[in-house]
């Protein structure tokens, strides 16, 4: 697939591609089905995860608009703010966090200690509603532009139409994979939350013809409504490709989050100890841990031929462990 759209935010690596994609072996032997796994847990940049392949075009495109400051917006605990803050250093960015959901921690662990040492500026919003996140965003960036600064602000995991350009050139290598292993895969797995992700491999499903299902496990808010960004995400990335998106092609399950977003549940943390022992994978409990949960549970529930291929997209997101 080419496309000049990818051209015009080149020139910003992050991550290091392509990303391995194997089988796992034990975890097929214990559940009796063809699992595998993508591994972009390993993209490399600064603990990695899926937020690089994103930020590469984010970054080239805050470049090319002739920015000097990032904003971005996550949780106390964002794996994008950790990517986007040593994107920035690395970049000669100026960056600020915009973190909710508590208050200033007193011992910053994990992901916000790193965002620490790459030197971002945080401020924290005492609420989990996004939309508070974001007005936040919205006051701080006219007060970053009134002193001078040129801002270039990035939604909530850097879901936009520039950002999950990532995820449709991942789904090319996806299929580059799937080529050199002459492996047919039936379904691709993985955890969806600000509709980034998901978009980018919908857009780059239709690309490449690709008849299989993309499933989504919801971590994040209420089924439909993340359905309805979905589709109008990748309908708008769809329109560099001239190319439109169905809503049937957008499949998400928002039956493994739990009482809300970032809640710990009970299949999440037996997913994160099933992968570790039987694979040496770490997940986490707020992304890729439910994903796994969820996937596990189908295979449980005998919801696959037993001759078909079922694909993990591991996002990262580890450093949440040492939390």
């Amino acid at each position: 697939m080419k496309n000049n759209i990818f051209n015009k935010y080149s020139g910003f690596k992050l991550s290091v591609l392509p990303t391995p994609l194997h089988k796992l072996e034990n975890i097929s032997k214990l559940f009796k089905a063809n699992v595998y796994c993508k591994r972009d847990d390993l993209t490399g940049f600064a603990f990695g995860g899926n937020k690089t392949r994103k930020l590469e075009f984010l970054v080239a495109d805050a470049k090319r608009k002739k920015a000097d400051t990032l904003i971005g917006i996550g949780g106390v605990q964002s794996n994008f703010c950790r990517i986007a803050s040593a994107a920035g250093a690395v970049y000669g960015l100026e960056v600020h966090l915009v973190l909710g959901g508590s208050k200033r921690p007193e011992k910053a662990t994990a992901n916000l200690l790193l965002d620490n040492l790459f030197g971002a500026k945080t401020y924290f919003v005492e609420s989990e509603d996004w939309s508070d996140w974001e007005n936040y965003e919205a006051e701080l960036s006219d007060k970053l532009t009134k002193k001078g600064k040129k801002v270039y602000r990035m939604p909530i995991g850097g879901s936009s139409p520039v950002g999950a350009l990532g995820y449709v050139k991942a789904f090319n290598e996806i299929m580059q994979n799937s080529k050199k292993m002459k492996i047919k895969f039936d379904y691709i797995f993985h955890a969806t939350a600000s509709a980034g992700t998901q978009s980018g491999l919908v857009v780059g499903a239709k690309l490449n013809n690709w008849n299989g299902k993309i499933i989504g496990f919801d971590v994040s808010k209420e089924k439909n409504i993340l359905m309805s960004e979905i589709f109008k995400l990748s309908s708008k990335v769809a329109e560099n490709f001239k190319v439109k998106i169905n809503e049937k092609d957008i499949l998400v399950d928002d039956g493994y989050m739990g009482e809300k977003y970032a809640a710990v549940t009970k299949k999440g943390i037996e997913a994160v100890e099933i992968f570790a022992k039987n694979e040496g994978i770490m997940l986490d409990y707020v992304y890729s841990g439910k994903a796994a949960s969820g996937l596990l549970d189908y295979i449980r529930k005998g919801r696959f031929l037993k001759n078909e291929n079922l694909l993990f997209l591991h996002t990262g997101g580890n450093i949440h462990l040492f939390k």
